[in-house]
């Protein structure tokens, strides 16, 4: 059994069901190792000491009474910092937020509380979420607990660094430019992005506090350090909205795999617009054989969506559309310099293909958007042709693995390097982007670790709706011993 701080949630319910431990030794023990090991990572950015050990009292004295229990009655855990939580300070990495403390609850953080859970604190994110990097100049910088060197990622590289160090057994991030994928990725836990609009987003920032419209792109999503962990916080946290439940229930897919030899698996592990780590390839490639041998039914994919010369126009598109609601004029008029001279700009600028839609998207005329949006929708409808012959599609998470701190300008002027090679920033971008445009679920499942000792992850896509079959099929590599989370060294 490990240390009680990398238990999975699984096994820490079960403790607290049998009477092995109560809820509060174990929040006072995860507290202990926060104050012990956060200086190291920097994840953790508001910790609710009084409150988590009073409400963990509470829920060791309702267990003896013999009340009835949600499925996370007495289990502390950590929030990203964009969920409002009564109470607690929700700063989402902005100075000009330092100070709010929401009064209600947002509704993936009701259902938890509903479930049992103690919101045990917050981690950190960039300003507004909008980075591939966690840092910020109300709580600095977070660190990965592989090598402090890198970058957990962004924006829930906070949650990310907080499950790998062993501070918290569960979180929940968000994802518009792969959020949770990424940093899952980056510091080799579980992150799930859900079908599209699965996961309610009010009480999410951004938008603004009070916002109650669900943004396009953005989905809220379980990470843990097991892919059995993903799927009853998926459970717990997925649902309609409270008007809207007067309308329809949460009614998932099943998992469609009971084991990896019923697996049909298609690989897109290349693409010229978006090179990845030669290392990453051969990793990838290594995987596709393993399954094999285990018996599932491995192929290069084809469909013609699987070309990032077709996705990223309409994602860099949609993603200016949502992201301009939050940009003053002055910036509008800023980014949109960079689709009027994205062909010049290329010239003295790193530039991510087709990025310069982005640059258009943020001044265009709702008619403009309407066109975009019915051009993604009936991909979303072709892609589907894909799961008719494949389970899921495994993808690369981004072309690299956790990349170092690089705080310097402006994302549109920063450089990661690719096979020696300098490339854009946004390229970071990319392989999320077929997931996220045409709402799929995808789980970032840790497959690996470099030469360097930095972890790495298998995107795993699957058809809309089909969660719980992305998440199986995790489940059966984490059994088969094919993926896992490792403890961080020194950890």
């Amino acid at each position: 059994m490990p240390d009680l701080h990398y238990r999975s949630a699984g096994e820490l319910l079960a403790a607290l069901k049998s009477g092995e431990l109560t809820s509060e030794a174990l929040t006072q023990a995860l507290i202990t190792r926060i104050k012990s090991r956060n200086p190291d990572v920097n994840a953790v950015v508001t910790l609710a000491e009084e409150d988590a050990l009073r409400q963990a009292a509470e829920a060791d004295a309702k267990r003896a009474r013999g009340e009835p229990l949600g499925p996370l009655h007495g289990l502390p855990m950590t929030l990203k910092d964009t969920w409002e939580v009564a109470g607690l300070h929700c700063v989402a990495g902005a100075p000009s937020m330092k100070d709010y403390v929401p009064r209600q609850h947002a509704d993936p953080v009701q259902r938890l509380v509903d479930a049992g859970a103690i919101i045990l604190g917050k981690t950190n994110v960039p300003l507004y979420a909008m980075d591939i990097q966690s840092y910020n100049k109300v709580f600095g910088t977070t660190r990965n607990p592989h090598n402090p060197k890198h970058t957990p990622g962004g924006s829930s590289g906070g949650a990310a660094a907080a499950l790998a160090a062993g501070l918290t057994p569960l979180e929940v991030g968000s994802d518009l430019a792969g959020s949770i994928r990424t940093p899952s990725h980056f510091c080799g836990v579980f992150g799930h992005k859900p079908t599209r609009d699965l996961v309610s987003m009010r009480g999410h920032i951004p938008g603004p506090p009070g916002t109650l419209s669900q943004p396009d792109l953005v989905e809220g999503g379980p990470m843990a350090r097991t892919a059995g962990d993903l799927r009853e916080l998926l459970q717990v946290i997925a649902g309609p909205r409270r008007l809207e439940q007067r309308s329809w229930a949460l009614s998932m897919a099943p998992n469609r795999l009971g084991s990896l030899d019923q697996a049909r698996v298609g690989l897109w592990l290349s693409d010229p617009l978006c090179p990845v780590e030669h290392e990453l390839t051969q990793a990838y490639r290594a995987l596709g054989e393993k399954l094999g041998k285990q018996g599932a039914l491995v192929a290069d994919a084809r469909h013609d969506l699987l070309d990032m010369a077709a996705i990223l126009p309409v994602y860099f598109n949609l993603l200016g559309s949502v992201v301009s609601a939050s940009l003053t004029p002055r910036q509008r008029r800023q980014i949109a310099w960079v689709g009027r001279l994205e062909k010049w700009l290329r010239l003295f600028l790193p530039m991510t293909h087709h990025v310069g839609e982005y640059g258009r998207a943020v001044n265009q005329p709702i008619h403009s958007w309407l066109h975009w949006n019915e051009r993604r929708e009936k991909m979303r409808a072709r892609i589907d042709t894909l799961f008719e012959e494949y389970d899921v599609l495994l993808t690369p998470v981004t072309p690299t693995t956790a990349i170092e701190h690089n705080q310097k300008g402006e994302a549109f002027n920063r450089k990661i390097t690719v096979n020696g090679k300098p490339r854009p920033y946004l390229d970071q971008f990319c392989w999320i982007a077929l997931a996220t445009t045409l709402g799929l679920p995808a789980t970032s499942v840790p497959a690996g670790r470099s030469r360097d000792g930095l972890p790495y992850n298998i995107q795993v896509i699957g058809a809309p709706g089909m969660d719980l079959t992305t998440i199986g099929f995790a489940e059966l590599m984490e059994k088969a011993g094919l993926a896992g989370f490792e403890i961080p060294k020194g950890f």
